[in-house]
C-alpha cells in the first residue's frame, strides 16, 4: 500500500460521510433560507433554498455543498457553474455507483426542481477562507447559461450527525 493510500481513504471517507449527512427534503417551497433572482437581467421563477456548506473535518480539504434549486417560470434554464464567495474553486459533482465525477451543467426543466444532497448532486469547494466557521454563513452563486445569477446564503456547519454509508465511493 501506498504511504498516502490510507490518507486518501481516510479523506474519501470522510466525505463520503459528509455527503450522507444532509438527505433532507425541504418541507416546503417557502423555507427560510430561500433566494430569488430579482433585478433587470432576472429570468422570473428561478428559486434557490435550503442552503448549506458542511465544513471538511480535515482542514485544507474541500467542504460539501448542498441546496435545491426550483424553476418556477415557464422557460428551460441550464445551470452552467457555481461559486462560493471567497473561496479558490467550486464544482459541481455527482455521485453514482460509488464513484464522484465532475458535472459540467444541469438543465431544469419548467416546474422542475434539483436537489443537491449527499449521495447524488453536490457542490465540492477548494480552498476555503480561513475565517469560514461552524456556525456562520457562505454565499453560494449560480451562474446559468444565458449568463443570469442567482446567489444564496449558506448555514456553515461542521460535519457530523448521522452521515449514512457510503463505504467504497471514489473520487
Amino acid at each position: 500500500m501506498k504511504p498516502h493510500r490510507p490518507l486518501a481513504l481516510l479523506l474519501c471517507t470522510a466525505m463520503a460521510l459528509a455527503l450522507g449527512a444532509c438527505g433532507k427534503e425541504p418541507d416546503s417551497p417557502t423555507a427560510s433560507n430561500e433566494a430569488t433572482l430579482t433585478g433587470p437581467d432576472a429570468k422570473p421563477g428561478l428559486v434557490a433554498s435550503d442552503g448549506k456548506l458542511v465544513l471538511p473535518v480535515i482542514a485544507r480539504r474541500p467542504a460539501a455543498v448542498y441546496f435545491t434549486v426550483r424553476n418556477d417560470g415557464a422557460e428551460p434554464v441550464t445551470l452552467a457553474a457555481v461559486s462560493i464567495l471567497g473561496a479558490g474553486k467550486a464544482e459541481m459533482h455527482e455521485t453514482k455507483g460509488g464513484s464522484m465525477g465532475k458535472v459540467d451543467s444541469l438543465p431544469v426543466d419548467p416546474g422542475a426542481s434539483v436537489v443537491f444532497a449527499p449521495g447524488g448532486l453536490h457542490v465540492m469547494v477548494f480552498d476555503l477562507p480561513a475565517a469560514l466557521k461552524a456556525g456562520g454563513k457562505a454565499e453560494l452563486t449560480m451562474t446559468f447559461s444565458d449568463g443570469d445569477k442567482l446567489s444564496m446564503p449558506l448555514a456553515v456547519e461542521a460535519m457530523g450527525g448521522d452521515m449514512g454509508d457510503m463505504e467504497g465511493m471514489h473520487h
